[in-house]
């Protein structure tokens, strides 16, 4: 994870897009983090990134974990 002051974020945008894409660059205002710049390489980065972000898949995620384990499951083989 790189480290970037904010003004040099601001005047170089690009650069730091592309640098992005390889690694998380945290954003410092005054010498203290202030946010993260996240890349991504293509589509299904963008795809999986959205989708670890969500809030209703990952409820729709744990949901359908707690019903497996209580039990409420369909076996494989009576899925046609």
């Amino acid at each position: 994870m790189k480290e970037a002051a904010l003004t040099q974020v601001k005047d170089d945008l690009s650069r730091y897009l592309h640098m992005a894409e390889d690694e998380q660059i945290i954003i410092t205002r005054h010498g203290k983090p202030a946010g993260v710049l996240i890349g991504f390489k293509d589509e299904d980065d963008w795809f999986e990134f959205r989708l670890e972000n969500d809030e209703r898949f990952l409820k729709r995620i744990a949901q359908a974990r707690e019903s497996a384990l209580s039990g409420r499951r369909i076996p494989i083989s009576e899925i046609k």
